[in-house]
């Protein structure tokens, strides 16, 4: 039988009455067989995150402060979700042996995958399915990238087709033995590396939202819903802010060619978004743009060289002087005697006056700036390449909201358009561009 993978993010499995809401999703469908959990999220906006709480508990535990209050949280949350689902749970004596284990000294991973652990298990026990731990299949190398020979070890574990399966998301081991989680998010990873060691039919992400947004909702007022998008267009817009799956995650189904569904537990019987190998031909026909996204707090390094185009390797030693600091780039405009990077501010860490040096002495400028406060906007679309007047719509709808652009970008696939303004016009120009592609 074809197998569904069905992940749930921390709103999912945020308390019984959640995680209630789970196992009937899981029972209305008998190919949803394997299921991947987030640890609880929020219940209110004033909570802590239980991984939130685990890593203060950690840094306090190394600290040799009192870790009573936090971890007394943990334990509480755990213990009520247990006791609300009425089960006779090992979870809460684990817990305190896990205490033990933080003030005996455990590494920071250890201490933040215990989140998806212990919900793993109490949802295994509530649904009578078997409960797996990643920590002992899934290889994650120094790179943070899937060791291939996990992918088949996790297989075998779940290879029985009418077994149900519970998986605790966001870890596996390293090369030692020991506990590695992703990066935050990262039980998205965790549902996309299960959905291809099981050689799933399906993917879906159960979240508090029914699919991808054209836009952030914070910024445009109920945006639309992304009928379906394109692995290419999802990780184009994830890379550049859209929130709703971690880009990371998309890798380990696109190489299968195993499609995404994301869904909302709360309103089970919408649609959602669907993430496809490849868009239908009437798809990409139909659709202008795929949606709108953003990021602030870029900074633009520009320096002007008269003959630069006559230096070979001009740019290699550019780049390399980031390279050295370990600072990524994001974009790189350039003209025959000017040539900008553009960076992350979270990357830079007060890096900038040494790289500018750097530049200064390499490089012999003319002129020599840094440009902060930028912010950058894709306008992502696979079906742009075939639409003529994209590029006169993007740029009348900022002329007429009067927003300057600083930086234009279009990649050599022609599926985006990249925009730098000023922070200060990113909400403008965000909503001057949805206005203009989807209306208001």
């Amino acid at each position: 039988m074809d197998r569904i993978v069905a992940k749930f993010g921390g709103s999912s499995v945020a308390d019984s009455r959640q995680i209630g809401k789970v196992k009937a999703i899981v029972d209305a469908d008998p190919r949803r067989r394997i299921v991947v959990v987030s640890a609880p999220g929020k219940r209110q906006a004033a909570e802590a995150k239980i991984t939130d709480l685990l890593y203060l508990c950690y840094d306090m535990a190394n600290m040799s402060t009192d870790i009573c209050e936090p971890f007394g949280l943990i334990r509480d949350r755990f213990a009520e979700i247990a006791g609300a689902l009425h089960l006779s749970s090992a979870v809460p004596d684990e817990i305190d042996q896990f205490g033990k284990k933080l003030l005996r000294g455990c590494s920071r991973d250890f201490a933040a995958s215990r989140g998806e652990y212990f919900s793993a298990r109490l949802i295994a026990e509530y649904l009578h399915a078997d409960f797996v731990d990643p920590a002992d299949y899934l290889l994650i190398r120094p790179n943070n990238t899937i060791d291939p020979a996990s992918y088949l070890k996790l297989g075998d574990r779940l290879s029985d087709p009418g077994a149900l399966y519970v998986i605790a998301g966001f870890y596996g081991h390293d090369g030692n033995g020991e506990v590695k989680t992703f990066s935050r998010g990262g039980s998205d990873i965790s549902g996309a590396i299960a959905a291809r060691a099981a050689g799933a039919l399906l993917y879906e992400n159960w979240t508090d939202t029914s699919g991808i947004l054209m836009a952030d909702p914070r910024i445009v007022d109920n945006p639309k819903t992304i009928d379906e998008i394109s692995f290419r267009e999802i990780r184009e817009m994830s890379y550049m802010g859209a929130s709703v799956f971690h880009d990371e995650a998309i890798l380990p189904v696109q190489e299968a060619g195993i499609p995404i569904c994301i869904k909302n537990t709360n309103r089970p019987g919408d649609p959602g978004t669907r993430i496809s190998p490849q868009l239908s031909e009437q798809t990409i026909a139909e659709t202008e743009v795929a949606g709108i996204a953003g990021r602030r707090n870029f900074s633009m390094i520009c320096l002007e060289k008269t003959l630069m185009n006559k230096e070979v390797g001009f740019a290699h030693r550019l780049l390399g002087i980031f390279r050295e600091q370990g600072v990524n780039f994001e974009q790189c405009p350039s003209s025959i005697d000017a040539i900008s990077v553009i960076v992350d501010d979270a990357n830079l860490q007060g890096l900038e006056e040494i790289i500018i040096a750097q530049i200064q002495q390499q490089l012999l400028p003319d002129k020599l700036y840094i440009e902060k406060n930028l912010a950058l906007i894709a306008v992502v679309g696979e079906g742009m390449v075939r639409t003529v007047g994209i590029a006169a719509k993007t740029f009348t709808a900022l002329k007429n909201g009067g927003i300057n652009v600083r930086v234009i970008s279009q990649g050599a696939s022609e599926m985006n358009i990249i925009i730098g303004v000023s922070g200060d016009d990113y909400e403008k120009a965000v909503q001057s561009l949805y206005a203009a592609f989807v209306g208001q």
